[in-house]
């Protein structure tokens, strides 16, 4: 059973190599989805897996990379989109 998840994160998020750790960890988690940077300077992510590897990269993205900085984390369950890789979008 997959869950799909859209997820807005903001802080200090751009700049940081945000994008290129929630891709790397998306694939440790085997998840498929998409990242991409906003014009307010958040990112935003949706992702689609297990419940268990959803839920343990919502917790990574909490904290982000050791550079940036997660003030505030907003995540919605949504349904399906049948995403086959993870990729980073500009």
């Amino acid at each position: 059973m997959k869950q799909h998840f859209n997820i807005h994160v903001s802080g200090w998020v751009q700049g940081v190599g945000f994008r290129y750790a929630a891709r790397i960890k998306a694939l440790q988690y085997d998840l498929t989805g998409t990242v991409m940077n906003r014009a307010d300077g958040s990112v935003y992510i949706e992702i689609e897996g297990s419940p268990e590897s959803c839920n343990a990269f919502i917790k990574w993205c909490s904290t982000g990379p050791d550079f940036g900085r997660v003030d505030n984390l907003s995540v919605n369950e949504s349904n399906l989109v049948g995403y086959t890789s993870f990729s980073i979008r500009r």
